[in-house]
């Protein structure tokens, strides 16, 4: 496995670090949660100690497997997690309905005030059962309160040893560099994979120029680019998948098209298409790591072998050339 900094001098990370959202059920049509913790501790044993989470992922018990995962060896694994999403009180920038692990009818906010952000910091320490978290992360922008506030509430986390380091997710270049007259950051979590390359126009050259790094999300574009997802599949109830642009027939139909023409580089490697993919994401410039989901020690195993690939030049080129052929409606 490679490891690589956050930031100039911050956190270092494993090339492919666990994204602990899958595993919390919600939106993924539920979850197994033996088979998660067991995804997380084989992860570790083939040099994946990096492990993103957040309190939404399951209304907590994304956090809770983690927790129970990592016991006994917490110094060994750097855990990034978030907050700013509350389910539990309206207040805020409302972001959507959906249901909790009851099945239960629930709001979700954007709310990062400064009280949210120490609650919030709090429930996440107990659920994780540490008294630190390595990178702590806003999960989505938050019209309602200034940057300033919601930053001011983070550096007093860092002050009192609660967090080691300070990240954002799904910032602009403008929100990045409000939130850096506050607060050292060392990285932005943004969605990012060989058909979502939105970053490449503007948040990528900024991370590169200031020394951020770059946690990439949903590199496999939620199981899509794995290439075993047909059209016609079934998905679970629940499962968040089917409702976006990314899984419509015409979409998939010319994204499978896209694979099949990958396949034969993967095959060349002894490699499945889905490492193929998270290696290609990884060695694009100014990704620091990929986040991959995994929901059992057998997809945890594909993922970490997707860390040793090697690529030609040739090959790459080649990617890439069919990446730029490549036409989705979205």
């Amino acid at each position: 496995m490679e490891y690589r900094m956050l930031g100039k001098d911050g956190i270092k990370v494993s090339v492919v670090t666990f994204g602990a959202w899958a595993i919390g059920g919600w939106l993924w049509g539920g979850t197994d949660q033996k088979a998660a913790v067991s995804a997380i501790r084989k992860g570790f044993d083939l040099g994946i100690t990096s492990v993103d989470t957040a309190p939404a992922y399951g209304f907590g018990l994304s956090e809770k497997i983690v927790g129970e995962a990592i016991r006994g060896k917490r110094d060994r694994f750097q855990i990034l997690t978030k907050f700013g999403l509350r389910w539990d009180l309206k207040k805020g920038e409302f972001f959507f309905n959906t249901e909790d692990a009851q099945g239960k009818q629930v709001q979700m906010y954007k709310h990062s005030g400064g009280k949210s952000v120490a609650e919030e910091c709090e429930r996440s320490l107990k659920l994780l059962g540490t008294d630190y978290i390595d990178l702590y992360q806003i999960h989505w922008p938050d019209s309602t309160t200034p940057i300033e506030e919601t930053m001011e509430a983070v550096r007093r986390l860092v002050e009192q040893g609660k967090v080691r380091a300070a990240g954002v997710c799904n910032y602009s270049v403008e929100q990045t560099e409000e939130a850096r007259k506050t607060i050292d950051l060392l990285s932005n979590q943004v969605p990012f994979s060989m058909v979502n390359r939105d970053i490449e126009k503007d948040v990528v050259p900024y991370c590169i120029d200031h020394g951020l790094g770059i946690l990439a999300y949903s590199p496999l574009q939620r199981g899509l680019l794995a290439g075993k997802i047909k059209p016609g599949h079934t998905f679970g109830p629940g499962d968040h998948r089917p409702t976006t642009p990314f899984f419509e027939e015409k979409n998939m139909v010319k994204t499978l098209a896209f694979l099949d023409d990958l396949r034969p580089i993967a095959e060349g490697h002894g490699a499945t298409l889905a490492q193929l993919v998270i290696n290609w994401t990884i060695r694009r410039p100014g990704i620091t790591a990929a986040l991959v989901g995994a929901r059992n020690p057998a997809q945890v195993e594909e993922n970490a072998g997707a860390a040793s690939l090697a690529l030609s030049a040739v090959e790459i080129e080649r990617i890439d050339r069919l990446l730029g052929e490549l036409r989705l409606d979205l």
